[in-house]
């Protein structure tokens, strides 16, 4: 098992503290640097950024929203970012969520399965550096009654071929990343669930003649060290409630279904009443510590390093990592406590 990085959103005044905690990163020895986008900073600017201020680490996007770009402009920034950073990028991909879909990038989010595949397929085309001609039901290359005619990327990726990944919650959308992509970027891993989500990758590896060998299941965990785990809990709880109920609505939100399906079914429910309400605080105090325990690496060196051994053996392989707490030298010091707690759980590669 590799460690990563997880990054966030830049661009609220973290960005200095950000690039310090990637360049230490890649010091001792991490595999992989991740960003997001939601509706703010954009993850292929900082990317780039980070990739010409470090030497090995890998760069990830954790994700770049298929609403947000065409996939031809996905490819074109993938070749991109291949190519400039030596050949360390690796392309996350996710739907994001209706609210964002619709109110931010105008595009409908409707049948997001049909979507993500013919998104995919037309992105490995492009980067196959093949003509794009694609007819499908909801992308048409070119456009049929027009001047357009099929083009090729110019740009040449370091690579044969990037790693894909793809953020994913329901089963249907876990099969189809087994089916369609390198690696699967999981929120809220929980080993106790991870039987039942890894099932449907494995379904969707299966249909195309594949096994789990070689495939990335990249859970990303928020990590606070700390003499008394439920301490530690208390600073990741509003991360939590945010996501269980707030990211949707009160009838579409995945990660409410995800945290119910985990068997949370009733402090879902109180969650997310809570934070529609606009009780924040109190939605937080709500989430149970069981699930923050089961979704986060808390406690000490020692107990991370027994939680990563179980997470090991569950199937993960990259466990990126989210300094939670404290100034730049705590949250450094938080990743070199990651490196020893690997070290000491024999599960490192």
């Amino acid at each position: 098992m590799k460690l990563g990085l997880n990054m966030g959103y830049w661009g609220m005044g973290n960005d200095a503290d950000n690039l310090e905690l990637a360049k230490e990163a890649d010091r001792l020895g991490y595999a992989v640097a991740w960003v997001a986008e939601a509706y703010g900073s954009d993850a292929p600017t900082i990317l780039s950024w980070v990739a010409a201020q470090t030497t090995q680490i890998d760069i990830g996007s954790a994700i770049f929203q298929i609403p947000g770009r065409t996939p031809a402009n996905c490819a074109m920034t993938a070749a991109t970012l291949d190519s400039l950073s030596g050949g360390r990028f690796r392309l996350g991909l996710g739907v994001s969520g209706p609210q964002v879909s619709e109110g931010w990038h105008g595009v409908r989010f409707d049948k997001p399965l049909g979507r993500t595949r013919e998104y995919t397929e037309i992105v490995k085309m492009a980067l196959r550096r093949e003509k794009v001609r694609y007819q499908g039901q909801h992308y048409v290359l070119p456009l049929p009654d027009g001047p357009g005619k099929a083009l090729q990327l110019t740009v040449h990726p370091v690579r044969e071929q990037i790693p894909m990944y793809l953020a994913a919650v329901g089963p249907k959308n876990l099969e189809l990343t087994g089916e369609l992509f390198d690696g699967w970027l999981a929120i809220f891993y929980s080993p106790d669930y991870a039987k039942e989500s890894l099932a449907s990758i494995e379904a969707g590896r299966a249909k195309v003649g594949k096994t789990m060998a070689g495939f990335d299941v990249v859970p990303s965990m928020p990590l606070v060290v700390g003499d008394d785990p439920r301490a530690c809990a208390d600073p990741i709880r509003w991360y939590a409630a945010l996501y269980i109920g707030g990211m949707g609505s009160r009838d579409k939100n995945f990660y409410n279904q995800l945290a119910v399906r985990m068997g949370y079914d009733e402090a879902a429910k109180a969650v997310q009443d809570l934070y529609l309400d606009r009780k924040y605080d109190e939605a937080a105090a709500a989430v149970p510590f069981e699930f923050l325990d089961q979704t986060s690496l808390l406690g000490s060196k020692e107990r991370i390093a027994e939680r990563m051994q179980v997470l090991a053996a569950s199937g993960v392989t990259t466990l990126t990592i989210t300094p939670s707490t404290g100034d730049l030298e705590e949250r450094k010091r938080t990743l070199r406590v990651a490196v020893e707690a690997l070290e000491l759980s024999g599960v490192g590669d």
